[in-house]
């Protein structure tokens, strides 16, 4: 029996399933109407917003900690803690007021050195934050709901960086949390969200608990993805980490969880046939699959190797491995940029196009010097997604002739791992797959993964002179038409140095009791507005 029979076999086997992971039945008199249980996508093994990029943490932080801008399902920022902002003539100085009554989850108040501290700690991390670092004269708190920011140029996408939906997030701290190092984990989860954190339930690998936060005040305005109010509808949400698809799909067949983040596209079919199931595509946006070689070491450290790979490789093979035979949920993506959205282009994405020829990217890797290096795969086997792609990548490296040191991990250790710059034989990396959803791959504004700016950039360190030039355009460009000239420059360069290797685009599913209402469609599971009866 292949993996997908095995799956649907398993899946529709949902007798007993108060027995599955050790969950326990359903307890109406403990006020479960007021609970809800959620499967995440993987286990949440840290839980600092900042010092990683990792989705599920981000999925979790999103409850915990707020922004001063929120990003709405139209991708406007909004305000969010911040009731006002003035901006000078000159674009120079931005003097912002925070609203009023905002606590911490410790009944403190939240204040604008709180602020400053956590913008401080977040711009260290991130690459819009970089930027405005790079552009700051100083940033200040003038008085108790008062900070002031004065730049050395303009920075007209100040509301977007601080709203956006991509990770990290400048989500708002105490002071003395937003001190640590930002290469330094937390260890204190004091929130300005609408939900607390309950560590004494955290059990990384297999649970996670959130509790309401009474005194938060929500925005007046009705919640839509990170902006207006955040009001929560449930009490109390958990999170089960339950690694295997076949158990999740019969516990929440039967019952003992009401949402699962991303099912898998095999599973659909069976949980079709539960009336008290429903299902929807999770984000219209999709998502990009990624192929992410390391830059600074052998072998990827040679550009000829690395577009040995990208001429190898067949994205429909990776997308009909993540969601088999339904071509609605797929593309293929000769560039980098989300399709169907004003900026999406093909420039330069040719060797990405028409059929795979394998013999001509075996001559190349052969020109290219490769010297038979290990090519050592960090490949997450809790996520379904990372590690299908990395199936299908471990038969292609063989294919092509490189040698393959397949490391069989979990999501938790890759997000450890990827951080590491050590040469890949001593506890460092060749490569990882992971994906990013389409509502970050919309520009470069929010589009980590795409820079190539040396040491700032995303895991695996690109350094690319042309990439990071045509970023500047954009940034610079006084009207669409140059935007979408210079994301054409992006494109084109990004391809021809390999940035990273898109291994396709993808839309992917999530599935909910019938008697839990109020989910949104977006590029994470939006809490706030979500019921259950």
């Amino acid at each position: 029996m292949d993996r997908r029979g095995f799956l649907k076999a398993a899946a529709g086997a949902a007798a007993l399933p108060s027995a599955i992971a050790g969950l326990p039945a359903p307890a109406l008199s403990q006020g479960a109407a007021r609970t809800l249980r959620f499967v995440p996508q993987a286990n949440l093994a840290n839980f600092d917003p900042i010092w990683g990029t990792q989705y599920v943490v981000r999925n979790a932080s999103a409850m915990v900690w707020d922004t001063l801008y929120g990003v709405n399902d139209k991708l406007e920022p909004q305000r969010q803690m911040v009731e006002s902002e003035e901006v000078s003539a000159d674009g120079l100085t931005w003097t912002f007021r925070l609203r009023e009554g905002l606590r911490f989850h410790d009944n403190q108040p939240v204040l604008a050195k709180d602020v400053v501290a956590s913008v401080a700690r977040w711009s260290v991390r991130d690459p819009m934050g970089q930027m405005l670092r790079a552009a700051q004269n100083e940033l200040v708190a003038v008085d108790d709901r008062t900070f002031r920011w004065s730049l050395k140029r303009p920075f007209p996408k100040m509301r977007w960086a601080l709203g956006k939906t991509n990770t990290p997030i400048c989500f708002i701290m105490p002071e003395r949390v937003a001190r640590t190092d930002p290469f330094t984990q937390i260890s204190e989860f004091i929130g300005s969200g609408p939900m607390r954190f309950v560590r004494d339930e955290w059990v990384p690998g297999a649970r996670a608990a959130f509790q309401r936060f009474e005194p938060y005040k929500p925005r007046d305005e009705a919640g839509t993805w990170l902006a207006g109010g955040k009001r929560m509808m449930v009490d109390r949400v958990e999170w089960h980490v339950m690694p295997d698809p076949a158990t999740t799909s019969a516990a929440l067949q039967g019952g003992e969880v009401d949402w699962w983040e991303n099912p898998l596209t095999d599973l659909i079919p069976t949980l079709r046939r539960n009336r008290s199931v429903a299902y929807d595509i999770a984000d219209p946006l999709g998502n990009i699959g990624s192929f992410r070689m390391n830059h600074l070491h052998p072998p990827f450290n040679n550009p000829g190797v690395r577009r040995a790979v990208m001429m190898a490789l067949s994205q429909e093979d990776y997308m009909r491995a993540l969601v088999g035979d339904d071509n609605n949920l797929w593309k293929p993506l000769p560039g980098y940029f989300t399709p169907g959205t004003p900026l999406y282009t093909e420039e330069g994405g040719e060797i990405l196009k028409g059929p795979r020829n394998l013999d001509a990217a075996k001559k190349l890797l052969a020109d290219s010097g490769y010297k038979n290096e290990p090519v050592i795969c960090i490949v997450a086997q809790d996520q379904p997604i990372t590690k299908t792609q990395g199936d299908v990548t471990a038969d292609l490296l063989k294919r092509l002739g490189m040698n393959v040191d397949f490391v069989a991990t979990d999501w938790g250790t890759t997000g450890q791992r990827r951080a590491m710059k050590n040469p890949p034989g001593q506890g460092g990396w060749s490569m990882f797959h992971t994906w990013h959803a389409g509502a970050d791959c919309v520009n470069p504004a929010s589009y980590n993964a795409v820079r190539a700016n040396g040491d700032g950039a995303w895991f695996g360190w690109p350094n690319i002179p042309a990439v990071e030039q045509a970023i500047a355009e954009w940034f610079d460009a006084p009207d669409a038409a140059a935007e979408k000239a210079a994301i054409g420059k992006v494109n084109r360069a990004a391809i021809e140095n390999v940035v990273y290797a898109p291994t396709g685009f993808f839309l992917g599913y999530q599935a909910w009791r019938r008697n839990v209402s109020g989910i949104q469609k977006g590029p994470l599971p939006f809490f706030w507005g979500v019921s259950k009866t």
